[in-house]
């Protein structure tokens, strides 16, 4: 750190990404990116668009606003695109929470999201998730804070029932609800209909997970009208050209080929399923994941052993530090070719810890 620093930031403590290492023959587990391509016709779009990169993106995002809309059922005034899902849910941090007005999300959840309160400067509380790693409904109802849920959450991969999520929306009316459904495709349910019912919900989702676009960085906010005006002072206000041109193409082309999408979700799911089998017959507990990762522990062996051992093999997965979950390690769904790697080399670990 240098003299110059800003005392303001000297203690923020900064999320920590997933590794990205550059190994021939890893088998990447570990930061829940899609093992399928982009659609297409995402590419030839992002490829078209390429041609023209000398002129500065369109900071409307008008057509790729339409796009988002009609897919999703809403209104294109009732979208906001972004550079990732990070930069909606930070323009909510700085859009509904100050001091009047703190923030609130579970203690095991997104890390960033600690990270956006301290970075702008707001107060926030960690409700503890359940025994069984659930949000307690309860805990949420009438509390009078901004609420951010991560839905189905990261890293447990559970879910929150719709009907929950309402609850909470419908208890806190002065207090705007954003609910984070990165993982929402993988057999979680949609809040975006809500959004004509409660003017203080906002829904953001991302294409990095479902629609394969992790390294393009785009995501997007859903809510009423009203919100979307706030959030864009926002980005008007720090960077209107958030959206670079070939990724703006990249999510059009991504919005009008959603069979492709739902084709690899419903693969991801299958593989899933399977792999948690799998995993139970080895002596693991995995939880009831909804999203394109599993949450799990061996009964036996450590977390870090077998973050170790897996990475040992050429298979990388993430393991997770805070005391709560530290022999839990949270896999990627990739293949099937992938996830048989997973299992054979978690068989093998598993027989040579009961050697």
């Amino acid at each position: 750190m240098s003299r110059f620093f800003s005392s303001d930031y000297s203690s923020l403590v900064p999320y920590t990404p997933g590794e990205q290492p550059q190994i021939q023959n890893l088998i990447k587990l570990n930061t829940n990116e899609s093992p399928f391509p982009p659609s297409p016709k995402a590419q030839a779009y992002a490829k078209a668009a390429a041609e023209n990169v000398q002129l500065y993106s369109d900071p409307t995002a008008r057509p790729l606003h339409a796009a988002i809309a009609k897919t999703i059922g809403v209104s294109p005034d009732e979208v906001l695109a972004t550079n990732g899902s990070d930069e909606i849910l930070n323009f909510a941090f700085m859009a509904f929470c100050d001091k009047m007005h703190p923030a609130a999300f579970a203690d095991l959840t997104y890390g960033f999201y600690p990270v956006f309160a301290q970075l702008n400067d707001i107060p926030y509380t960690e409700i503890p998730l359940a025994e069984d790693f659930t949000i307690r409904k309860s805990d949420y109802l009438g509390i009078g804070k901004t609420i951010f849920i991560a839905n189905p959450n990261a890293p447990t991969g559970i879910l929150l029932p719709k009907k929950d999520v309402e609850e909470i929306i419908a208890s806190n009316p002065d207090n705007v609800v954003v609910v984070d459904e990165a993982y929402v495709d993988f057999g979680g349910e949609s809040c975006v209909d809500l959004i004509h019912k409660y003017e203080n919900l906002l829904v953001t989702q991302t294409y990095s997970k479902s629609r394969s676009m992790a390294g393009a960085r785009l995501g997007f906010g859903v809510g009423c009208a009203a919100l979307i005006t706030d959030l864009n002072t926002i980005k008007y206000s720090t960077n209107p050209y958030n959206i670079n041109a070939m990724t703006m193409a990249a999510g059009i082309g991504a919005m009008e080929d959603e069979a492709y999408t739902r084709e690899n979700c419903e693969t991801i799911i299958k593989n899933r399923t399977w792999t948690m089998k799998e995993m139970q017959k080895l002596g693991f507990y995995v939880t009831d994941s909804k999203t394109n990762f599993l949450f799990a522990k061996h009964n036996r062996i450590s977390g870090l052993d077998i973050y170790t051992k897996l990475r040992a093999k050429n298979i990388l997965v993430r393991h997770l530090s805070p005391e709560r979950i530290r022999d839990f390690n949270r896999i990627t769904i990739g293949s099937m070719e992938q996830m048989q790697a997973l299992i054979c080399a978690l068989g093998e670990i598993v027989r040579e810890a009961e050697a």
